[in-house]
């Protein structure tokens, strides 16, 4: 998004080429002081932060927290390395990251289901489902489980699951828009929003309308160590930012004026962010019970193991995974409030 979950897939290919630097060079936090590594610039995937920062959420835990602006290397190789003891993640940057050895793990799924999906322009009406997207241009961001994805849904819709792709990063939506491409993944809760402000209204394929499995659009990683060493501080952060989304979903509008007051000058289109912030309150953030950051096995499973099966999960050496993972071992509810 111009902000959103679906840019940090550009994120995670260009940050790859740096993680054995970041390694070597893993930083020691020798402070009391938690970092949280951002994927974008400030947007509504970020507004628990947000919440729990201008609301004290953090201040009252007596925690001193960082923010450590988007800089091209992945949240997930920042925590992973020891730059940044927490991060915005999703559940597929995660799992590729802890395939290839990254000690990390989900403490907090701030979106229970995906929030992207196929977008083409609202007058193509020679794409009324995916298997019309065979033969046509993809606009992407250069992430292999993200082609994986794709090609099953225009499988799963009858097509074969062959078109064109040009890797262009935050071009591509303008390359739908004007377009010199057929078709990109958007974030519904931003480029969606984004496009209908502008004028150039899209339409969506949701991937689990084409029976493809469900998963956590956002998360949170912490660095597993660090995790081990102080788990008083641990829980008090994570529990601290689960209030901060929980707030994001109660109270929308309240939560997207911190995201703003936090942020002054950053967003040239205001309601782009309360908008946004009520859609993912409408339809992503709660759990069955109206909970906000809880995960499960099933759902970890469900498309992770979708990643396995199709060999775009790595091992440390490059080379595709020949066990499959336990799944449980990717995320942890254990540091969430009790409900």
């Amino acid at each position: 998004m111009g902000g959103g979950a679906v840019k940090k897939l550009l994120a995670l290919a260009v940050s790859a080429v740096s993680i054995a630097g970041l390694t070597a060079c893993a930083q020691s936090n020798d402070s009391d002081t938690i970092r949280f590594a951002l994927d974008w610039t400030p947007n509504t995937n970020h507004t628990g932060l947000y919440v729990a920062l201008q609301e004290g959420y953090f201040a009252d835990a007596g925690l001193d927290v960082e923010v450590l602006p988007y800089n091209n290397t992945s949240p997930d190789t920042l925590v992973d390395s020891g730059n940044a003891e927490f991060g915005i993640s999703t559940q597929s940057s995660t799992a590729f990251a802890k395939a290839a050895g990254a000690q990390i793990v989900s403490v907090l799924a701030p979106l229970q289901h995906w929030a992207t999906g196929i977008g083409v322009r609202a007058d193509r009406d020679d794409i009324p489902s995916p298997r019309a997207l065979d033969g046509k241009t993809y606009a992407g961001f250069g992430d292999t489980g993200e082609q994986a994805t794709l090609r099953q849904v225009v499988r799963n819709d009858g097509g074969a699951g062959e078109y064109e792709t040009v890797v262009l990063g935050t071009s591509a939506y303008e390359a739908v828009y004007s377009g010199t491409a057929d078709f990109t993944v958007s974030y519904f809760a931003w480029e969606g929003i984004e496009a209908e402000h502008s004028g150039t209204p899209m339409k969506y394929f949701d991937y689990t309308d084409y029976g493809f499995p469900d998963a956590y659009a956002i998360t949170i990683s912490g660095n597993e160590n660090w995790l081990a060493d102080n788990p008083e501080d641990a829980t008090k952060f994570v529990q601290a930012l689960q209030r901060g989304y929980q707030l994001a979903a109660d109270d929308p509008h309240r939560a997207a004026q911190d995201v703003i007051d936090a942020n002054p000058g950053a967003f040239t289109d205001e309601n782009l962010v309360f908008e946004s912030q009520q859609m993912l309150a409408d339809s992503y953030m709660k759990d069955a019970s109206g909970t906000v950051g809880t995960q499960n096995l099933d759902k970890w499973a469900a498309y992770s193991k979708f990643l396995y099966d199709n060999g775009v999960l790595v091992d440390e050496s490059g080379a595709p995974l020949t066990s499959e993972p336990d799944w449980s071992t990717y995320f942890t509810d254990d540091y969430l409030a009790d409900q």
